[in-house]
């Protein structure tokens, strides 16, 4: 970073003593062709040498001194322009081409006016440059989606199907705590790549260091847990430096980078799962494949369980599978602490989970 500054600072002052005395060459150049005498060839030699030595010291103070903002300016400019999605750049390139072809076009013809008016076509091809180059990068990140359609860059439902697997997978600050994300990153079902944006690091490191045992407790799990799935080498772990500046939350963050990258979200977050859902981004939710893959009771299956506490309604006992999935057991009120052995009746899947009804023997 200290290099980069010292690079534009001496790259700004040696712009600027070329600048010095080129300018004054060129309002000379302007006057004497709007019709006033070039005064360069009024002054002797020694007094124009004298007048661009002090032009360049000038020019080359005043730009090392700009030189600082310059370089802070690049570097924010480096930041968003790392941010911003392919297509979005492509695009304002190919405006700004466009820009500048038309600028050129109507620079030449100016050409035909007398030569009097080179002053004129001066001023105008340099407003005409700037601000088509302007309005091309403008209009061409504007209609990115018609450019989009026009090259054909938007994949066919086949070549999406085909690289599904493939995509990125960007985890949410939850999931990483929760922990489970290692065990199915470990049983090899997950393909692609999982990514870790540095503003989920971030707020998972402010977790960690909160005076909240409990937080604090949560965000030194997660930062394990992640460290143990970098070490995996059944999943390539990446950590994303890039950003969404004019968003604040991470959630909305994470939402408008999985945009950005075509990559889905992993996360355990019921609210985060219904926003990124309405957005059309797609969510791989934890809590969603635990439910999915817990065993089946299908209707008259018999299994022997333990009454734990009572029921909702009147006369219900409760009892639990090994991977926590709740049995409701009629007539078992009364029956809390015994072993049982019941038969399915029914089963229902709610966004809890899955329950299941059944009756003693």
């Amino acid at each position: 970073m200290k290099r980069f500054r010292i690079v534009i600072r001496i790259a700004m002052t040696v712009i600027g003593v070329g600048a010095g005395p080129g300018l004054y060459f060129l309002v000379a150049k302007v006057l004497e062709t709007a019709g006033f005498e070039n005064f360069t060839q009024l002054l002797t030699d020694w007094a124009n040498l004298v007048i661009m030595i002090v032009l360049a010291i000038i020019f080359g103070l005043i730009f090392n001194f700009l030189s600082p903002s310059l370089a802070n300016w690049l570097q924010r400019k480096e930041k968003q322009l790392k941010s911003l999605p392919t297509i979005d750049m492509i695009s304002g390139v190919a405006g700004l081409i466009i820009g500048m072809f038309i600028a050129y076009l109507l620079s030449r013809l100016l050409q035909v006016l007398p030569t009097q008016m080179d002053w004129f076509v001066l001023l105008v091809s340099v407003f005409a440059y700037i601000v088509l180059g302007y309005m091309g990068i403008s209009i061409g990140v504007t209609k990115r989606d018609d450019i989009k359609s026009l090259f054909n860059i938007r994949r066919n439902k086949q070549d999406e199907e085909e690289t599904f697997g493939s995509k990125k997978k960007l985890l949410d600050t939850s999931a990483i705590i929760d922990g489970r994300i290692y065990d199915i990153a470990l049983s090899g079902f997950l393909e692609g790549t999982l990514c870790v944006p540095a503003f989920v690091l971030t707020e998972l490191r402010h977790i960690a260091d909160s005076e909240d045992d409990l937080k604090r407790g949560r965000g030194r799990r997660g930062l394990d847990i992640l460290q143990k799935i970098q070490q995996l080498k059944e999943v390539e772990v990446e950590i994303l430096n890039q950003d969404v500046p004019k968003l604040h939350e991470v959630d909305a963050k994470l939402i408008k980078l999985a945009q950005m990258l075509d990559a889905s979200v992993v996360t355990n977050d019921y609210n985060l799962n219904k926003v990124a859902g309405v957005q059309g981004v797609q969510v791989l939710n934890v809590n969603e494949l635990a439910n999915a893959v817990k065993p089946v009771a299908l209707p008259g299956e018999r299994m022997f369980v333990k009454i734990v506490k009572e029921g909702k309604e009147q006369m219900q006992g409760v009892a639990f599978m090994p991977d926590g999935t709740m049995i409701v057991v009629q007539d078992a009120r009364n029956l809390i602490g015994k072993d049982l052995e019941v038969e399915v009746t029914s089963s229902l899947q709610t966004s809890a989970g899955r329950m299941i009804f059944a009756r003693i023997v």
